[in-house]
């Protein structure tokens, strides 16, 4: 049996841990931490209080216990308690107003003084606030946080057998409502004897109150009417948010649960679509009316109500912007930082440093520009084009585990909607919302597309206007708006024939339109082909990597993942610009690429597009220089970069000779003596086919057994001077 808990003894408890609890400040001295922030409470300085599990475990295990396994009751403790001193803290004094609330309940506590003054005894002020729902006259929120060390649970894992208690969660926010004023307290003037009624609110409906309850209204059967005033009233912000399982909570075979979040308070404004989120809550179960409560049977919906929000996503942000230590400033203030950099991206996969190399201009980006309010976008779009196994799909891995703020997906598992947003409705109003795809989730970001070739048309028409505008436009179930998507697109794509076939164009090898080509700046073609040489070292590599568990030594040593993401960080607040002496360069740099397109056999279309694209990845290569300004050797680079693109994806046809027969290459050395031979020889010498075959690699022994074969066919003969002649 379950022990009673006295829930007297418990407030005592509260109120101990509150005033006594205290750190040690770094110069020394006690900081009283809770009991300083109610002071700032009592002056209106301070509006939400945070109670740390950890801290009353330290102190009080049972009742941390107590509060992970009866949240809501305990709240009400909490809320009990930090009243009390705060009124203990005001003492006669009154609150501070600050706002209309603060106003009206001056107004009817100054009221109520004038009604203690004439009491004798002077204990009306205490009786005077019972009169009004303590939910009205509190002016502050309580939340729980749960201790680090808490089990972080995911949407699946919570069940049935948590409801009511203090869960920690965590999950990908999919969609956020904006906020908006949820009644906590509703206050109704009598509009024929004047009382005032108030109506806690629990719950995100009520049903108002219409006929007066005041004693002078029953006894004289007056049946006065509520008004409600809003000023008197009190409302909260309120805003729900969706979380869905991150892709590795999700078992195989199973799509990612999602749950509702309902957030209030300060809470709100923590989190946006794409942000990965630890939340504290308490689960609580979906209180249904109507028509909702006949059709749902005995099932019943859960909710999380938010005590605590962690931001995982900015936290990640701000640790990029702790300062550099002084072995991390020696590494990047390297000549050779650059290469290095390539290396590191991706250090298992053999070779491909060009490739790299744009994939590092990707994750900084280049420059934003606004002119005239045409924008023009900074950031950098690349498809990995090639034969199967060329490591594509680990390329893209990697970027997408690199990036702070990234998506990943494949192109037959996406649609249109998926992609960009999708129209749901709200379940509190009723309106039509926008639920945000992979591209309004990746903003300020990479997405990385797999199987790009394997998507269908509709679907893929809907990334044109994200990869040049940078923004999404909806118009949709009455909703005409314009989403920002200012996203980085790497794909990887599959030929359509198995094998990339040098004679068709790249819109025949990848079946995808030029439209669509011409909106990355870089195409890169990773052929397969066979080379005796490069193949070995392939493998070696391969092997050591399946061995080992990481890559070979090397000249470089690959840099930390934290150490790139930080320097990222510190790259991407340099907003270079390109000095007026560069300009004839870039102007040549264009006209040179549009001449070679004429009268070069390159199948993609050099466009406008191709200039931006240089410009965009001199001013993403002056970043990683921490420049200020673009250098001409920057725009070098650029051009090298896109020339070693188109050259990838030029027809380079192989002419793979069958290898010969030892025996036939030496036939063909004995016509070639027999053509040469003069009318009046009488044969060839023996002599002069040996020295001839050993001219062209070939040994005594594979001449001779040529002689003797062909010989045996009848087709040469041998006299008795060793002389061969030619039968035919």
């Amino acid at each position: 049996m379950s022990k009673t808990v006295d829930y007297d003894e418990e407030k005592k408890k509260i109120i101990e841990f509150l005033r006594t609890f205290y750190q040690d400040s770094p110069n020394g001295t006690k900081e009283f931490v809770y009991s300083d922030q109610i002071m700032r409470i009592a002056q209106r300085e301070q509006l939400a209080l945070y109670i740390n599990l950890e801290d009353v475990h330290n102190d009080y295990t049972e009742l941390a216990d107590a509060i992970r396994q009866n949240t809501t009751r305990y709240n009400t403790l909490f809320y009990d308690a930090v009243d009390d001193m705060v009124h203990e803290l005001n003492g006669n004094t009154d609150p501070p107003v600050k706002d209309a609330l603060d106003a009206f309940i001056f107004q009817r506590l100054y009221m109520d003084r004038s009604k203690r003054d004439a009491n004798a005894d002077g204990s009306g002020m205490t009786d005077a606030r019972k009169k009004y729902p303590p939910e009205l006259m509190r002016r502050f929120e309580i939340y729980f946080q749960c201790r680090p060390m808490d089990k972080l649970s995911s949407v699946r894992e919570i069940g049935a057998d948590l409801v009511g208690k203090l869960v920690k969660v965590r999950g990908v926010v999919i969609r956020s409502t904006e906020v908006k004023p949820l009644a906590s307290v509703i206050t109704y003037t009598c509009d024929t004897c004047g009382s005032e009624t108030y109506q806690p609110v629990k719950g995100p409906s009520y049903t108002p109150a219409i006929n007066c309850p005041s004693k002078d209204c029953i006894e004289s059967k007056a049946n006065g009417r509520l008004q409600m005033q809003v000023r008197g009233s009190k409302f909260e912000k309120f805003q729900e948010i969706r979380i869905q399982e991150s892709s590795d909570q999700v078992p195989v075979g199973s799509i990612p649960r999602t749950m509702a979040v309902y957030v209030h308070g300060e809470n709100t404004r923590r989190c946006l679509p794409g942000d990965t989120l630890t939340i504290s809550g308490v689960l609580m179960p979906l209180i249904r009316s109507g028509f909702r409560q006949l059709t749902g049977g005995l099932v019943t919906d859960v909710y999380l109500d938010c005590h605590h929000i962690e931001n995982n996503r900015n936290e990640d942000e701000l640790n990029l912007f702790t300062e550099l230590t002084d072995e991390e400033i020696e590494i990047v203030s390297r000549e050779n930082f650059y290469d290095l950099l390539a290396y590191s991206i991706a250090p298992e996969i053999y070779g491909h440093i060009d490739v790299k190399k744009s994939l590092l201009l990707a994750l900084v980006g280049g420059v934003d520009k606004n002119a005239n309010g045409m924008k023009i976008r900074g950031a950098i779009n690349i498809i990995l084009m090639g034969d199967p196994g060329v490591a594509k799909s680990q390329l893209l891995s990697y970027v997408d585990r690199l990036a702070v703020r990234s998506q990943y997906t494949t192109g037959r598992g996406s649609s249109g909607v998926g992609l960009t947003a999708a129209v749901v409705k709200d379940q509190f109003t009723g309106e039509m919302t926008l639920e945000g795809g992979a591209l309004v989730l990746a903003d300020r970001g990479i997405c990385c597309i797999d199987e790009f070739d394997k998507m269908m048309e509709n679907d893929r028409t809907a990334i044109h206007e994200v990869m040049e505008q940078q923004t999404i436009s909806i118009a949709k179930a009455g909703i005409l708006t314009s989403l920002n998507a200012r996203v980085s697109i790497l794909a990887a794509a599959n030929p359509a024939f198995g094998r990339y076939n040098p004679k068709r164009s790249i819109e025949d090898n990848i079946q995808l339109p030029a439209a669509l080509l011409s909106r990355f700046d870089l195409l890169w073609l990773i052929q397969d082909k066979p080379d005796r040489e490069l193949d070995k070292k392939l493998a070696e590599h391969i092997t050591y990597v399946h061995m080992k568990g990481q890559q070979p030594a090397s000249t470089f040593e690959p840099l930390d993942m934290n150490l790139i993401r930080r320097y990222f960080a510190m790259c991407k607040k340099k907003q270079p610009t390109i000095p007026e002496k560069l300009k004839n360069s870039l102007i040549d740099t264009y006209v040179k690429l549009r001449k070679e397109s004429r009268v070069s056999e390159d199948t993609t279309f050099t466009s406008p597009r191709n200039l931006l694209a240089v410009i965009r990845m001199s001013t993403a290569l002056a970043r990683l220089r921490l420049a200020d300004e673009v250098e001409k050797s920057d725009i070098d680079e650029a051009i090298r970069l896109m020339e070693a693109s188109k050259q990838s994806l030029r027809p380079q046809q192989q002419t793979m000779q069958r290898s010969k027969d030892p025996m036939d290459h030496a036939f063909d050395v004995v016509r070639e003596l027999f053509a040469e031979m003069k009318e009046n020889e009488p044969g060839l010498e023996m002599r002069k086919i040996l020295n001839k075959c050993n001219q062209r690699g070939l040994d005594d022994d594979i001449v001779h057994k040529c002689i003797d074969h062909y010989t045996n066919l009848g087709l040469f003969l041998k006299d008795k001077h060793n002389r061969i002649h030619y039968s035919a």
